[in-house]
């Protein structure tokens, strides 16, 4: 056999990791949004140092990596590694009328959330903002465009124009996240803010991480009434 050694090694310690019920709970939940180490606490009913350490077993397999906020910088997001479970775990399913991506100006990660949801899905999608900009950026239209996306609507909206009470939201950014702190029912995805640097490397790297994200999720969701 010509197997790399390390690769065993990584794949030997991905499963050991995930041996443990309070573990595999953790990426069971991180399957499809990001989390802070209390949110995973809280959401789990799992002691803090408890949850530290599981934390610390993940990461160290390689499962999980941790962010700072763009938002509130005394918080550490968690999330999966792209492509770490591949065709191991089994979406969890879920259903709902509508998913509504959510960021802080609805200019640019929201916007392409939603166009590539629309590519990928049946299930209808909209956009939305916390603080909504004057425009869509103009690089995410050039992304878009590249990508044979179409962004829908040429305004940036406000979330309370927008949200129902049945929707899936999807916060797409930390800013948002943290707003939406009140409102449970929501996922939350630490992707970094193109717009700051404002390169087409920039928007081409928050693409790859919400097509990557919006793939996973899509297997997660049906509409509202499919069997």
């Amino acid at each position: 056999m010509n197997i790399e050694p390390q690769t065993l090694d990584v794949r030997a310690r991905m499963h050991a990791a995930m041996g443990d019920p309070a573990r595999l709970a953790i990426v069971d939940t991180l399957l499809v949004g990001d989390a802070s180490p209390g949110e995973l606490a809280r959401s789990l009913d799992m002691p803090t140092n408890l949850t530290a350490h599981h934390l610390k077993v993940l990461q160290d397999s390689g499962l999980v990596v941790r962010s700072r906020s763009e938002g509130d910088r005394r918080r550490t997001y968690v999330r999966l590694v792209p492509g770490m479970l591949n065709g191991l775990l089994p979406a969890p399913s879920r259903t709902a009328p509508r998913v509504v991506f959510v960021c802080t100006h609805n200019s640019a990660r929201s916007q392409l959330a939603a166009a590539l949801w629309a590519r990928r899905s049946t299930v209808p999608a909209a956009s939305a903002g916390t603080d909504p900009a004057p425009r869509v950026h103009p690089r995410a239209l050039r992304t878009a465009h590249r990508h044979g996306l179409t962004i829908a609507g040429s305004r940036p909206v406000h979330l309370t124009d927008v949200i129902r009470s049945d929707d899936l939201v999807v916060a797409v950014c930390d800013n948002a996240h943290e707003d939406l702190a009140d409102r449970a029912a929501h996922l939350h995805w630490s992707v970094p803010d193109p717009a700051p640097a404002d390169t087409d490397d920039s928007f081409e790297a928050a693409y790859r991480e919400l097509a990557d994200r919006i793939d996973r999720l899509a297997l997660a969701v049906k509409a509202s009434g499919d069997a």
